[in-house]
């Protein structure tokens, strides 16, 4: 089962260094991420997402590929790639995988301008090589699904690392 972690960060470029070590980590098999994204809050107070897959893009690469194959098929190749790759795009901003936007839109309202939070959903990890990886990352635990126990662990983690930082 998937554990979501959400850390709120001062600003987005702290975010966005702890993010790159997550994803360094996955690299190196600590980690397996479900989905991994970034909410702020611009100086106009609007919240944006930083996700890692863009749904809009994959799918309409996707439709593309499949609108060529079927417009090959039947003698009309740019029709098919021109009608795949808007259905593609159609049905990839539809899709919604991972982290719920509306759940990340409503933790991030609370956010100052830049203001960041990360959001974490790990399928699996090897939780002492990723805590050791994620010294020096600072953050707040905000929300999380993880036990008490390692919730604990986690914040002790990111302050003392903080601290050493500071």
């Amino acid at each position: 089962m998937s554990k979501l972690v959400a850390i709120a960060y001062d600003s987005v470029a702290e975010a966005e260094q702890t993010r790159a070590k997550v994803l360094a980590m996955q690299k190196e098999y600590l980690i397996t991420l479900d989905d991994i994204a970034i909410a702020y809050k611009n100086d106009k107070g609007k919240i944006k997402l930083h996700q890692a897959v863009n749904m809009t893009a994959t799918g309409a690469a996707s439709g593309s590929f499949w609108g060529l194959l079927i417009g090959l098929i039947f003698m009309m190749p740019i029709f098919g790639v021109v009608a795949g790759t808007a259905a593609g795009a159609i049905s990839g901003a539809l899709a919604d995988i991972g982290i719920d936007d509306k759940m990340m839109k409503e933790l991030a309202a609370s956010l100052r301008p830049d203001g960041a939070i990360l959001f974490v959903l790990a399928r699996s990890a090897t939780e002492d090589k990723v805590l050791a990886g994620l010294q020096g990352a600072g953050g707040k635990v905000i929300q999380t699904s993880l036990t008490h126990e390692d919730e604990t662990k986690l914040q002790a983690a990111l302050a003392a690392a903080h601290t050493l930082a500071a």
